[in-house]
């Protein structure tokens, strides 16, 4: 397995991502499309989810392929994002047609970035504008680090971000990954150098600064963020929100325990993870374009694809969040030593 020729989700043909964010906000939106409609299920490890549409994905339900996802900040109000894709896609025609009726459908899934510094006193709720413009810059070619659904994240140590990160398989299969890391855990070791991810870097796609020698970690979690929000429900202030795609054609169940494997990649990135504060989900994505010639064997191979690619994103997300004016915590490259 290699990375793709860009290292982002996008690597797998058809897909496109498209951010947008507002700086004072310090907030934003990122939207996953296609140019056609896929499938894709979701799975729910966090016990504080916020999201939109996501019965729908369950291998049981009726519909098959989808239009978009969108990831938020914003918390609750971020679910508008979704409002402002679905304008967008049926202003091109896009969506489930039922006789003259146009339904886009577009599952989300949002973080907590309401008390980050930003200012959060709009009269209107800027997320359907958010949302609508992120789908409109839908590109193969996207910005990480403080960006999109990241550019308010924070981790319990520095600032968070959105990542993204891929895979090639041997037999030319494409698995990525795109996330927005806000977690209650922490993304690097103490001291703040090492990611937990090491392990699974590729090159130095995230500093190249090796694995933390120390042993006996992750027996005392501490928290810049918990300290910083102190009284202010910073028990709730977190979440983990990410998509693993694949070219490979995949069922809605089979899409499901993609997605299902790649929560491995939160695990490996993250400690701790999967709290009963954080909202951590994946959504599973196919475009069915490559047949599965052994499909037990070969789903295995693209959850494990997937972990490996989440890991990688949650600790890009970090390593390439910049600086701005107001931040409650500080990114990785203006830890001494660490640029």
């Amino acid at each position: 397995m290699t990375p793709g020729p860009r290292n982002l989700i996008t690597d797998i043909p058809g897909l496109l991502v498209g951010n947008a964010q507002d700086a004072s906000l310090k907030s934003g939106a990122t939207v996953l499309t296609a140019d056609r409609p896929f499938a894709a299920s979701v799975h729910v490890m966090g016990g504080a989810p916020g999201t939109r549409e996501t019965d729908l994905l369950a291998p049981d339900k009726s519909v098959a392929r989808i239009d978009a996802i969108a990831l938020s900040g914003g918390s609750a109000y971020g679910l508008d994002a979704c409002s402002g894709v679905s304008d967008a896609l049926r202003e091109r025609g896009r969506g489930f047609r039922l006789a003259d009726a146009v339904i886009p459908i577009v599952p989300g899934a949002i973080l907590f970035d309401l008390l980050n510094g930003g200012k959060k006193d709009w009269t209107e709720n800027p997320y359907r504008a958010l949302g609508r413009a992120a789908y409109l810059a839908a590109s193969d070619d996207f910005d990480l680090g403080t960006a999109g659904a990241g550019t308010g994240a924070l981790t319990a140590m520095l600032k968070g971000g959105l990542g993204s990160a891929s895979l090639v398989l041997d037999d030319g299969t494409t698995v990525g990954a795109l996330v927005a890391a806000n977690p209650m855990g922490s993304v690097t070791t103490p001291g703040d150098r090492h990611f937990w991810a090491a392990p699974f870097e590729i090159g130095a796609e995230f500093g190249g600064v090796g694995t933390d020698p120390a042993t006996g970690l992750g027996r005392n979690p501490e928290s810049r963020k918990m300290q910083t929000m102190r009284g202010q429900a910073q028990d709730r202030a977190n979440t983990t929100i990410a998509i693993v795609a694949t070219d490979a054609d995949l069922t809605k169940a089979q899409c499901l325990r993609m997605a299902v494997a790649a929560h491995d990649g939160i695990a490996r990135a993250t400690v701790p993870a999967h709290s009963p504060g954080d909202g951590d989900l994946v959504f599973g994505v196919s475009t069915g374009a490559r047949p599965l010639a052994a499909p037990e064997r070969d789903l295995t191979l693209i959850g494990h694809a997937a972990a490996l690619c989440l890991a990688r994103a949650i600790a890009r997300a970090v390593y390439l969040a910049t600086p701005a004016e107001g931040d409650l915590l500080p990114c990785w490259s203006a830890i001494p030593g660490n640029g």
